[in-house]
């Protein structure tokens, strides 16, 4: 009974650490998604996030080794993140203020934390469920005391990007960067991809960061010239 108890608590420890380790990019994407928000919904954004994620992690987990043979599911998945990278580059409005937001707002971010988490987990969920050796219990409490740590990282990191915007771009090209990876590992390409563009494995992560902080800086760049035009163009756009 012993040796049992001291099982299960290894275990715990093991599913505890590889969430954290692996969660890194989650809480970027958690940070990212609340960033727009007005502060007294940021926290509620990446509590309720940060939880209905885990839940998702845990029903994805016991789903996860026949998912991951599906083909197109990790390219699917890559696309989703590019988007979502871009996506968190264009500033919401900024014209309105803190009364301009309203709870839809507040699910938009939730939503875009769900989607991403569950796209970015596809890979992490493995080594989640090979440390709870087909336990649901050690899952579930695993992934259940990593909340808060996640949380923490998040709102760390909320505040770091409040003080240096870089890291805003940074994070979006992480995104990117994983997107890349997923996509040259799907099991329609791997074999492909492994017996003659091996390079895809380096150029694609590269690729993907670029593609979303380029794609997205000029997404940014054009809404901020529609919301405020030069002298010029809004005198001849007067005169019309």
């Amino acid at each position: 009974m012993e040796l049992d108890h001291t099982i299960f608590w290894v275990a715990l420890a093991q599913i505890i650490g590889v969430n954290i380790v692996l969660s890194g990019d989650n809480a970027v994407v958690i940070a990212l998604a609340a960033r727009s928000l007005p502060a007294r919904q940021q926290k509620q954004a990446i509590f309720w996030g940060s939880g209905a994620a885990v839940v998702l992690r845990i029903l994805l987990t016991v789903l996860a080794v026949e998912m991951l043979r599906l083909p197109y599911l990790k390219i699917v998945g890559a696309a989703l993140l590019l988007w979502i990278g871009v996506k968190l580059l264009v500033p919401e409005g900024e014209e309105d203020d803190d009364d301009g937001y309203s709870g839809g707002n507040m699910m938009a971010a939730i939503r875009t934390i769900l989607i991403a988490d569950l796209v970015m987990s596809l890979d992490n969920v493995i080594a989640v469920a090979a440390a709870a050796k087909g336990s649901l219990l050690l899952l579930i409490l695993g992934l259940g005391i990593s909340i808060p740590l996640v949380i923490f990282g998040s709102t760390l990191l909320l505040r770091v990007m409040q003080r240096f915007p870089v890291v805003i771009t940074i994070g979006a090209g992480l995104l990117g960067w994983v997107a890349g990876e997923m996509a040259v590992t799907d099991p329609l390409v791997q074999e492909g991809v492994n017996a003659q563009a091996s390079w895809l494995h380096a150029a694609a992560p590269v690729a993907g960061a670029a593609l979303v902080v380029m794609t997205g800086k000029w997404w940014a760049a054009r809404g901020r010239r529609d919301m405020h035009p030069a002298p010029a163009e809004r005198r001849s756009n007067e005169q019309v």
